[in-house]
């Protein structure tokens, strides 16, 4: 019976955070707009970080209660996740074409900052302060970066034209503080069921971190990719996927270090290892053609079978 429970309550804190996400970023996108920032720069940085926003609630509300290993297991898992079984699912479904600054600058960039990770861990176990403020000095960069090639007219992930809806300025309040307080709890009540269900199956924290909970702050990634395969709007697919898992290392994982010291279990090594190996099979798919075809797709989904049974073993 608590088995169920706990179950309900990571789907409960789940939805929390997916929709406490959007309601966030949209109220934050309007306020920016209401002020005078331009559409360009709310794009590349509210709307960007809002897709890693589950990520971060759950890295950062794990970390203050001391299980590390859902800190470092949720972002780790879920960027593997992101390129293997994402990607794999949307390439099996159609053809996806990558764009030629995707593939020249930012998957070589996620394999940079992805070896980083393993770096600052492994060497002393420990993602200090030292090394949240290096990683979000990149992150700065890499924002730098976005906003230079956006005014050169380089074609970057953009999110579908709605037609906008006038809202008055309470009303974006309520969206923001609504959706920054879903966020807190469904962090909370996701990071306290996991940990509740490690214990009971006598699982590991990292094992959960790198597997439900990943599976969960991963799931917009995962409906945005799919939806977008099906109806043949997918070329966005790829460069969204590395934009996210950039995010995820340099904004959540420094956030994170930032607030308090993060633990790196030894045991992560093979796991970053298998993340920055997801990114360099990504490179080597699209770099001769620009184009993620299905027997690629094809190879990622067997890629993630096999770390998914190296995991359960």
């Amino acid at each position: 019976m608590e088995v169920v429970m706990q179950l309900v309550l990571l789907a409960v804190g789940f939805v929390l955070l997916v929709k406490g996400a959007d309601r966030f970023v949209e109220g934050a996108s309007k306020v920016a707009e209401k002020f005078g920032i331009p559409q360009l720069v709310i794009g590349l940085t509210i709307v960007a970080m809002g897709t890693s926003l589950p990520e971060a609630a759950v890295s950062v509300s794990a970390a203050l209660k001391g299980s590390a290993e859902i800190t470092i297991g949720n972002i780790v898992g879920s960027n593997i996740m992101n390129v293997l079984l994402i990607l794999g699912i949307t390439a099996a479904i159609k053809p996806v074409a990558v764009q030629k600054s995707t593939v020249r600058y930012e998957i070589p960039f996620v394999i940079l900052v992805s070896a980083l990770l393993l770096g600052v861990g492994y060497t002393d176990n420990v993602v200090g302060r030292g090394d949240g403020i290096i990683l979000w000095a990149l992150m700065i960069c890499y924002l730098v970066y976005l906003l230079i090639m956006s005014k050169k007219g380089e074609a970057l992930p953009e999110e579908e034209e709605v037609e906008d809806k006038p809202m008055p300025v309470w009303m974006m309040l309520v969206q923001i503080l609504l959706g920054g307080a879903m966020i807190v709890i469904g962090s909370d009540v996701a990071v306290d069921a996991a940990t509740a269900l490690a214990r009971i199956f006598g699982m590991s924290e990292r094992l959960i971190g790198l597997t439900i909970v990943a599976f969960g702050t991963s799931l917009p990634e995962l409906v945005t990719s799919v939806t977008a395969a099906i109806k043949g709007k997918a070329d966005i697919a790829v460069g969204n996927i590395v934009g996210s898992n950039i995010f995820n290392i340099l904004f959540v994982v420094g956030t994170s270090a930032l607030i308090t010291p993060v633990a790196y279990a030894s045991d992560f090594l093979v796991d970053s290892v298998v993340c920055i190996g997801a990114a360099v099979l990504l490179w080597l798919c699209v770099f001769r053609n620009k184009k993620l075809g299905r027997l690629s797709g094809v190879v990622m989904l067997a890629g993630y079978g096999g770390y998914f049974l190296y995991l359960m073993r």
